[in-house]
């Protein structure tokens, strides 16, 4: 892309995606609330080259591109703030702790957006990928990956009893690591056909391991060890309520965006919280022109696809309306079909349907483990697997497919504050109070809805039923070091698919707005075209992670569009 104003002058390194200075925190959003209420009068009866509904990273993204290219761009934003899912919060009454409140890793973010951009933020690689406790032979003990390579063969060779399960691990992780060079630059490229992308790959073995085959399979070929085929399913069930030998794939899927992210399949640590990245984009398109209107409630959306479209609007002081060109929908497929009165009754099986527990704590000490040979500061540093073996995976999806909460929850933790310790207070740092974060698999919406005595009840039952798993591997309970807000409270709070639902209207609680589609063109329903973002109404793009190629704190779907609107 070409534009008279010139593109960033942002640098990336092997370790980090980093902007033209350090990541902001979390303050400008109360300035994004005020300018957005200050908008309320000047938006009415406007007309704009694009006006993008819901400003979401990825909304943020295209409005950024697009006014960079010279076009008059509008991003109006329910909430009162810009964001989305993607936000730094303090949650804690009194406590200087800016935590990422719902999305907390960055990986498939293209360091191509944050040079063109020239975004002021930056990420941090762990030191550790994961650390995965377990008691075997009446001793507690645990699986360690990362640091160096000596050190993770140890690892391996201590728990398995021999080199072979480690070595298959480097042969497993060769396939996808060489599957990602390849296929990660796809996603700011035009949408490759199936075959275009399997003759990419230029590898049949690969194709067919990740892209015909259940998961399960591959698994089970490499690996004989349970707690390592665990820790290796588990980034194919992040959201994903499924079976390692599901034959829709849909586990494929996902495992398949968390392993090509950046080429490398690193997941990284935002500096300054995730928050620091929405400051960045909203500061990025506002520098190159574009209008954030905050507090301001998208109704619906009235076009043919040929004439400008009109999109009204509800604010707290009455209804608006702003004509558009293009419209840009940085919502859910099933939001799009509603503000287009496409919506009609969608049957239970169609529902997406998000399947995760998501706690965010505050400790005033990281806890002590049962396992004396590791650091907690390394064990909490990377990925903290709980009750994520293999055969403990299969029976908390039957148990959830049963509609029974999993009586051995899975979950994986990590700490942010060892990574980035700038997201506490000075006084909270000095202490020593850390951060941890907590995403629960196989817990489908479906659990909360009605049984097991509605959403309240059933969080705190799995809550206290997970924080018990990890108790199992700490040598103190993690309730001893919790820290306590202003008024006396433990900080901690969780949240279920329903709950997502309700504040940020992600259908059913679902993180990728509907199940993953594979990065090709041709099988997946919805949104598909040159860029996967098309809809039926050529005026009308779909920018947000339920675009093909969406998902994930990416901005791929609001590149995409924009490239879509410009012509490319």
């Amino acid at each position: 892309m070409t534009t008279s104003r010139g593109l960033g002058q942002a640098t990336v390194r092997d370790d980090a995606v980093r902007g033209q200075g350090a990541a902001q925190d979390d303050s400008a959003y109360e300035d994004t609330a005020y300018e957005g209420a200050a908008y309320d009068d000047a938006v009415y009866d406007a007309v704009y080259d694009d006006v993008i509904v819901g400003g979401g990273h990825n909304g943020l993204v295209a409005a950024a591109y697009l006014a960079r290219a010279g076009r008059s761009v509008l991003v109006l934003e329910r909430l009162a703030t810009t964001g989305g899912a993607a936000v730094s919060t303090r949650p804690f009454v009194g406590v200087d702790a800016r935590l990422s409140r719902y999305s907390y890793l960055v990986s498939l973010l293209p360091a191509k957006i944050v040079r063109d951009l020239g975004l002021r933020f930056a990420v941090r690689r762990r030191t550790v990928s994961s650390y995965t406790p377990v008691q075997r032979g009446g001793r507690p003990g645990g699986l360690l990956v990362g640091g160096d390579e000596a050190r993770t063969r140890e690892s391996f060779a201590r728990l398995t009893g021999s080199d072979r399960e480690y070595d298959s691990w480097r042969a497993f992780y060769g396939v996808t690591g060489r599957v990602a060079e390849r296929v990660f630059p796809t996603l700011t490229e035009p949408l490759p056909t199936r075959d275009g992308l399997r003759a990419r790959i230029d590898d049949d073995a690969a194709w067919r391991m990740l892209f015909e085959e259940p998961l399960g399979q591959a698994v089970e070929k490499y690996f004989a060890d349970d707690l390592v085929r665990g820790v290796v399913l588990t980034d194919g069930l992040i959201g994903t309520f499924a079976d390692a030998h599901d034959p829709s794939l849909v586990q494929n899927r996902c495992f398949l965006y968390h392993v090509i992210g950046g080429g490398t399949g690193d997941w990284n640590v935002p500096v300054g919280g995730m928050g620091a990245l929405t400051d960045a984009l909203a500061a990025a398109a506002r520098q190159a022109g574009a209008r954030i209107a905050t507090g301001h409630e998208v109704l619906r959306i009235d076009t043919d696809g040929r004439a400008p479209a009109e999109v009204t609007f509800r604010t707290a002081t009455g209804e608006g309306r702003v004509v558009a060109r293009t419209v840009l929908v940085n919502a859910s497929p099933r939001a799009l079909a509603e503000l287009l009165g496409e919506e009609g009754p969608v049957p239970a099986s169609e529902r997406p349907e998000g399947s995760q527990l998501k706690v965010n704590m505050l400790l005033r000490r990281l806890p002590r483990l049962r396992d004396t040979s590791v650091d907690p500061r390394e064990a909490f540093g990377g990925t903290f697997h709980i009750a994520e073996g293999y055969a403990e995976l299969a029976r908390a999806y039957a148990e959830a497919a049963a509609g029974e909460l999993p009586s051995v929850p899975p979950s994986e933790i990590y700490c942010h504050s060892l990574t980035d310790p700038s997201i506490l207070g000075a006084e909270l740092v000095e202490q020593g109070y850390q951060t941890l974060t907590l995403f629960g698999l196989h817990t489908p919406a479906r659990l909360f809805e009605k049984g097991h005595g509605g959403n309240t009840v059933a969080r705190e039952v799995l809550l206290t039923a997970t924080l018990a798993q990890l108790d199992a591997h700490l040598a103190e309970p993690i309730t001893d070091c919790l820290a306590f807000d202003a008024d006396g409270r433990p900080c901690i709070e969780a949240k279920t698919p329903l709950d997502l639902e309700r504040e940020l209207r992600l259908p059913g609680g679902h993180i990728f707005h509907r199940d993953l589609a594979w990065p090709y063109a041709g099988e997946e329903p919805g949104a598909g075209g040159r860029w996967g973002v098309e809809t039926r109404y050529a005026n009308v793009l779909l920018c947000g992670a339920g675009a093909v190629r969406g998902g994930g704190v990416s901005g791929v779907p609001g590149h995409n569009a924009a490239m879509a609107v410009l012509g490319h």
